[in-house]
């Protein structure tokens, strides 16, 4: 009976065991904890070329990310989207700002355990604005068209209050200007979804007397030997305005450099009011805070 009984204490004594044993947590590794190093952000702007620098426009950028003990990346764009986590290091994204912007990407390589190193690049995009095809079509003649002022119509020159869109304080009368003020041949090219301008000013161009300063000059209305820079990418958006389409068509242009377009007012940024295949009506702002006017014809 006593043998039995020490039998039966050591199997409950190997059962507890056995029990215990059973019981006992299991315990895993992330093997070693690395934090992630050599972040590195390698960035290919769509068709960028000698003449668009900074891409055709479209704004897509492909990004391709790397870096040493990384698992995942979170990127922010630096244009105000939120953040995008992106397991592979390739990622595809496209900006929307008009015009030419500097944005800071913001990379974030995670290691095993979430830890994290950062690194920043600065990038410089073009979008274009998605032009009417008939602004296009009309300025270009869907290749090249050059422009001239139409000094033998009334009106080919005007200026009026900043609230309106037309010159209600004075237009002037047919030939009324300096020669230099109507000599100017002015080229719009079509580039793919972009145009640019070229001017050829033989030398001298027409500028307002508040404008005179803009330009590094001093002086009353009349010529003075601008340098009118070469090929010129125009930058196409909405207008600003406030223009509503009974006035305008609501677009506006910005010229980079000096901003001219034959005569100078100051003003770099231009409405185009009205267009036709044979006329052009634009509007900018001089830098007396005045509206000026120049109307265009085909040559």
């Amino acid at each position: 009976m006593q043998k039995i009984f020490k039998i039966r204490q050591l199997v409950f004594l190997f059962a507890t065991v056995l029990l215990i044993s059973n019981c006992k947590k299991q315990e895993y590794s992330f093997g070693d904890i690395l934090t992630p190093s050599n972040v590195t952000i390698n960035t290919t702007i769509q068709g960028i070329s000698t003449s668009l620098p900074n891409g055709d426009g479209s704004g897509a950028v492909q990004f391709h990310l790397t870096a040493d003990n990384a698992i995942s990346y979170k990127v922010d764009y630096g244009d105000g989207n939120t953040p995008e986590m992106v397991a592979t290091g390739d990622t595809l994204h496209k900006y929307t700002t008009v015009g030419t912007s500097d944005y800071s990407v913001t990379v974030t390589a995670i290691g095993k355990g979430g830890i994290m190193s950062t690194t920043t690049k600065t990038i410089t995009v073009y979008v274009v604005f998605d032009l009417p095809e008939y602004i296009m079509t009309d300025l270009t003649g869907g290749s090249s068209k050059k422009w001239g002022i139409d000094h033998d119509a009334a009106g080919h020159f005007g200026v009026g209050p900043i609230g309106t869109f037309y010159p209600d304080w004075y237009t002037a009368a047919p030939n009324e200007k300096e020669s230099c003020a109507y000599d100017d041949i002015i080229t719009f090219t079509k580039s793919g979804n972009n145009i640019t301008m070229t001017i050829d000013n033989k030398g001298t161009s027409f500028l307002t007397a508040a404008g005179t300063a803009y330009y590094g000059f001093s002086g009353a209305d009349g010529c003075y030997p601008v340098k009118t820079g070469d090929t010129q990418l125009l930058a196409f958006m909405n207008a600003t305005s406030g223009s509503t389409a009974d006035q305008s068509t609501q677009v506006q242009f910005k010229v980079p450099g000096n901003g001219i377009v034959d005569f100078g007012t100051g003003g770099n940024t231009y409405e185009i009011i009205s267009i036709t295949e044979t006329s052009l009506f634009i509007r900018n702002v001089g830098s007396d805070g005045n509206a000026w006017y120049q109307k265009f014809k085909a040559l």
